[in-house]
């Protein structure tokens, strides 16, 4: 049994795997390669997202891979702007219809605030309760299996758990040595939430830092591998992104296990601020 194997059971009761292939900012022209690549190795769990702009290449990629659609996990995710009701039901069927694989595993609202505006004031506490309720009735029709939420903080899932009627089932942050989020893991482990770590490697700009590099010669493992399993240790699902068979394969190869010590001083790295090329959060956003 490898990472491959192995899964986390969500509060809805539907297991989700702990390692994923991520999609972000791999072109819809080549990404149906990518899936077909990280099916064929071993991987069962799809991160996309309507921001992407790719779900119709993994869409294609589930379609023409040689697994089962019912041994597969895909997530998309709603875009962040679409803060009322209509505008989030819309989004619901067009994913449904770009990815055309009968159903959605997972659905989670990106972000509390539209890209223009996230690390602002306004938390849009009525339109993410409205983006919310569509993706409940979708889940109630059978049209996305299990619904959560990404980039939430706190007082963000507690407006949706204290007057929603679905309890979000993940949540998807950043996570990476040098930038863990300690209060959110703890919240999201205290109401049964599945935390998911994107961008394992901080966007890169982690591979070089000579503590992270030291830890991993000392282990015998490459760095990528060293913050893919530091994810895992949090008690989260990692999705590092690669369009790359070799990184996918070298990804998974993680069947190790960092010490207590050496958890609590990777704990300790020294907060990551400067993402250089990549500092302009979400990094996708003016991508368009």
């Amino acid at each position: 049994m490898t990472i491959l194997d192995e899964t986390l059971t969500m509060n809805d009761g539907h297991e989700i795997p702990t390692l994923g292939l991520g999609t972000w900012m791999i072109d819809d022209d080549v990404v149906a390669q990518a899936v077909r690549d990280a099916v064929s190795l071993g991987y069962r769990h799809i991160d996309t997202a309507e921001g992407y702009g790719n779900e119709r290449g993994v869409g294609e990629g589930v379609r023409t891979c040689d697994v089962p659609r019912e041994e597969l996990f895909v997530t998309t995710k709603l875009q962040a702007d679409f803060k009322t009701y209509e505008e989030a039901k819309a989004a619901i069927q067009e994913s449904l219809e770009l990815l055309d694989i009968q159903y959605i595993d997972l659905m989670i609202v990106h972000s509390p605030q539209p890209w223009a505006q996230f690390h602002g004031e306004d938390r849009f506490f009525e339109g993410n309760l409205e983006a919310w309720r569509a993706l409940e009735e979708a889940r109630a029709a059978g049209q996305i299996r299990s619904i959560g939420v990404s980039n939430f903080e706190p007082r963000d899932m507690e407006n949706i758990l204290e007057r929603g009627t679905v309890e979000p089932a993940v949540n998807q942050v950043l996570a990476h040595v040098g930038n863990t989020p300690f209060e959110t893991l703890a919240f999201c482990r205290e109401h049964g939430i599945v935390v998911e770590a994107y961008s394992p490697m901080g966007h890169g700009e982690i591979l070089e830092h000579p503590a992270v590099v030291a830890t991993a010669e000392k282990y015998g493992v490459s760095v990528p591998q060293l913050c893919i399993r530091y994810t895992l240790q949090l008690g989260a699902v990692s999705l590092p992104k690669t369009a790359n068979p070799e990184h996918m394969r070298s990804n998974a190869e993680v069947d190790f296990e960092i010490s207590a010590e050496d958890m609590e001083a990777l704990k300790t790295v020294e907060q990551v601020t400067d993402y250089g090329e990549s500092s302009e959060f979400p990094v996708y956003w003016q991508k368009d």
